[in-house]
């Protein structure tokens, strides 16, 4: 039965981040995970001037319709996925907010350590966009999206030595704010106020409400 037809609906996840992965099959979704190659330095040089809110929700739009587009290649790297996609696809992007200043990925272990000693001791808000665009039955329809937010607290006994080890792991360098929750990073984090699952880049809540406003029965998604 496929999805235009009332039955169980598929996920497609515009995205190969663990976290996100993690997070769905959590709660019982199994998504095929279509990377979606945007250029995201790129696309927001090129929009201009933006809010953390403004430039997580472009992200998130930009990946979920590049997967939809004809002209996307699925192969190598599809995650099972065959033309046309049968599902909703969801488009997810993250960023981390401190003193007014815009933070993605640090990519570089410089980038990194010099975020971390800003933000040791201190709080940021860690941004969450969604997109998610109803392709059931292979045809592109109505697409909504939304972002959710959380404030982070860091410890303030985080010692150099920590913070050397930390980025030596690699894991905080490919994460918005080079930090993760689920993960190596989370001892250093004190508290969380607003939507935890905002941190780890995917709002469960969230994403229930929208899929709902596609019209789809957030259990349809179960599959595992």
């Amino acid at each position: 039965m496929s999805a235009a037809d009332g039955g169980a609906v598929r996920l497609y996840l515009a995205s190969t981040s663990p976290a996100r992965l993690a997070t769905l099959r959590a709660v019982g979704i199994e998504p095929i995970t279509i990377p979606s190659k945007v250029d995201e330095d790129g696309a927001v040089a090129a929009a201009g001037p933006l809010t953390a809110g403004e430039m997580v929700q472009l992200l998130a739009r930009l990946k979920a319709e590049a997967v939809v587009d004809p002209a996307f290649d699925l192969a190598p790297e599809h995650g099972g996925a065959v033309w046309p996609l049968d599902g909703l696809v969801l488009g997810g992007d993250s960023a981390f907010e401190l003193d007014g200043e815009v933070f993605g990925k640090p990519h570089l272990p410089e980038t990194a350590r010099e975020r971390w000693h800003a933000q040791r001791g201190r709080s940021g808000l860690l941004y969450s966009g969604h997109w998610l665009i109803d392709a059931r039955g292979g045809v592109i329809g109505q697409a909504i999206g939304g972002v959710a937010q959380a404030r982070v607290h860091f410890a303030d006994d985080i010692t150099d030595a920590e913070i050397d080890a930390y980025i030596s792991t690699g894991e905080p360098l490919e994460v918005a704010g080079a930090f993760t929750i689920d993960s190596k990073g989370a001892g250093f984090i004190e508290r969380i106020d607003g939507d935890p699952h905002a941190v780890v880049g995917l709002s469960v809540p969230l994403l229930r409400k929208l899929v709902r406003r596609l019209g789809v029965e957030w259990t349809a998604l179960w599959n595992n």
